[in-house]
């Protein structure tokens, strides 16, 4: 039964849901695109910055460069391209700050409910603040609030994991003034949270192993980006933040096409450089060659080669095995061996959760977001004046939702001019047949299958993950393209 909304709340031109990178550059590109539309930022944590904010694990640093990764409209100017956690929180804040995003943000606000009314063409957003229940609505909700639970991380069911008689923790977790001197460390995994930890622990800690199920592939990048570094002290500043970006945006595409097209090559040659990275201390047969195609996985990027250095060093060690179960003491492999260990570090992954787990509803029937298919990578078919922000799994994320970003503001132009109240993307082609969202074969994308969408055969329900044909698509087609429909308040 549908539940009219009460008269008095609150309303909205826009909500945006989440103060995080992708948040913060909706709100720019909204304010400066759409100028006088009343819009709120719903953030559930105390605090902006999102991912930057929440994790604070050592060594937490960008996958990417910051000169993609940033925001185009603030370019980065930090003399480091793979820049440190806090270094992210702090440029996040300083551009919210600079625009007066942030005097538009509600902190402590977390929605639990998004219901939309065709009679009424709006959405009511339910959720709590303070412990109080709050009631909103708005015309069109943009949701930034991530892909994952940041309440929790994923962690495996260990056999005996009661028995072990030291610390178990996750990244996402971290205890404040974690006492690591003299302590045996094991961090499970090796994907991207395991190859910035080992570094930073190893430092501190008396001894640190990479304990892995199977490899990643691994690549060295300098911290810093001579390349621009160069170029913003030869040419003026806006000239040589769009070369680095497109510089940094041609590489990753060209790589990301080679590895498509010429898989063992690629291969070939990232092994190759490994082996001249860690030299006879590594066996990288073992432990550095995965069985899977460069970019079935997002690769992992180790800053000036910190990895391979404390590697070679023998102030951590990498062990290549399955988990039979835990003891007392540490972990025991399939081997039968046991890896001793005071501390463990769980660096086993994300739990997916889109929209940050907000139950939607159109005209009081539930969304099943496995149900629906990705309009242009940033809306839902029959769900209307939604969007999301989904960055790139190939790429920087913000690269997408930025784009995705300007493309509510041109949806919101035309609907303006026109005189419409809503857009619904219909999925209307008969032939068109649905695939997964997303090819790569990462853990938590496997594990979330079943409760994302999915893409379509073809356009504009193919998530493409390039940025030039996307930039070409969101900024360049027509809005009124013959699959939105648009529509007026009943």
């Amino acid at each position: 039964m549908k539940r009219r909304p009460p008269s008095n709340i609150e309303h909205f031109d826009v909500l945006i849901v989440g103060a995080g990178l992708s948040g913060i550059d909706a709100a720019y590109r909204l304010q400066s695109e759409c100028s006088g539309k009343h819009y709120a930022i719903l953030e559930a944590r105390d605090a902006l910055g999102g991912t930057w904010d929440l994790f604070r694990y050592p060594g937490i640093r960008a996958d990417s460069d910051m000169y993609t990764l940033g925001f185009p409209f603030r370019p980065w100017r930090g003399d480091i391209s793979i820049a440190p956690g806090d270094a992210i929180r702090d440029y996040i804040r300083e551009t919210a700050e600079e625009y007066g995003i942030d005097r538009k943000i509600r902190f402590g606000h977390c929605i639990s409910r998004a219901a939309w009314s065709s009679e009424t063409s709006r959405w009511t957003v339910e959720g709590t603040a303070a412990g109080k229940p709050f009631v909103l609505s708005c015309s069109f909700l943009s949701t930034c609030c991530g892909y994952y639970d940041y309440a929790q991380g994923y962690t495996p069911e260990f056999d005996g994991i009661e028995n072990f008689s030291g610390q178990l923790l996750h990244p996402q977790q971290w205890p404040d003034q974690l006492d690591l001197a003299g302590k045996r460390v094991v961090v499970i995994g090796s994907g991207a949270t395991a190859v910035t930890l080992i570094p930073s622990l190893a430092a501190q800690a008396a001894r640190v192993t990479m304990l892995q199920r199977s490899p990643s592939y691994i690549v060295a990048m300098p911290a810093k980006d001579r390349i621009a570094n160069w170029m913003r002290d030869k040419l003026p500043g806006r000239i040589a933040d769009a070369l680095a970006r497109w510089k940094n945006l041609g590489l990753a595409i060209l790589l990301y096409q080679l590895a498509q097209r010429r898989p063992e090559r690629i291969r070939k040659a990232l092994l190759q450089r490994l082996r001249r990275q860690l030299g006879p201390a590594v066996d990288v047969d073992t432990h550095f060659s995965p069985a899977y195609k460069p970019w079935d996985q997002r690769l992992c990027l180790a800053p000036d080669g910190d990895l391979f250095k404390v590697l070679r060093s023998g102030q951590a060690d990498i062990v290549t095995d399955h988990i039979q179960g835990f003891v007392e003491n540490g972990i025991r492999l399939r081997s039968g061996r046991i890896l001793a260990a005071d501390i463990v570090v769980t660096a086993t992954g994300l739990n997916i959760k889109l929209m940050g787990g907000i139950e939607l509803l159109v005209d009081g029937e539930p969304v099943k977001l496995a149900d629906k298919l990705i309009y242009k990578g940033m809306m839902l078919s029959d769900v209307p004046n939604l969007a999301f922000a989904f960055g790139y799994t190939n790429a920087s994320w913000t690269l997408k939702c930025d784009l995705s970003a300007g493309y509510v503001c041109r949806l919101l132009n035309h609907m303006d001019r026109k005189g419409y109240q809503r857009c619904t993307p219909r999925p209307r082609d008969a032939g068109l047949t649905s695939v997964p969202m997303s090819t790569l074969r990462s853990g938590y994308l496997l594990r979330a299958r079943g409760l994302v969408p999915r893409q379509g055969s073809r356009a504009p329900w193919r998530v493409h993950q390039n940025y030039v044909i996307d930039l070409a698509v969101m900024k360049y087609t027509r809005v009124d393209d013959g699959v939105m429909e648009f529509g007026k308040a009943a």
